[in-house]
């Protein structure tokens, strides 16, 4: 299920990445796979950044603000009337809260 297109705040730093899978078994929406023996992003937009991945990978090869890119979406539409939309900023970026 994917939820809201370019909003997710997930971060994959290869350089830190082992390849230990952790990820890939944490994750509820199968965001990674193991390509060429280090984690891979399959699809961002379906993350709904519940922070599990970030969680367990002791190698802080994954960064994610939990909890805010789809609810702050839904939210900042509920609010202004309009669109789902993560920008906080009021201009036209998608960056999220």
């Amino acid at each position: 299920m994917k939820y809201l297109r370019n909003v997710s705040t997930l971060e994959l730093f290869a350089d830190k990445c082992t390849g230990c899978g952790r990820c890939v078994e944490v994750c509820p929406h199968e965001v990674f796979e193991i390509k060429d023996k280090k984690t891979a992003i399959i699809d961002k937009d379906l993350c709904m950044e519940c922070g599990a991945c970030q969680m367990n990978c002791k190698y802080g090869a994954l960064k994610v603000n939990a909890g805010v890119g789809c609810a702050a979406a839904i939210i900042n539409g509920f609010i202004t009337g309009g669109e789902p939309s993560c920008d906080c900023s009021g201009g036209s970026s998608s960056n999220c809260c």
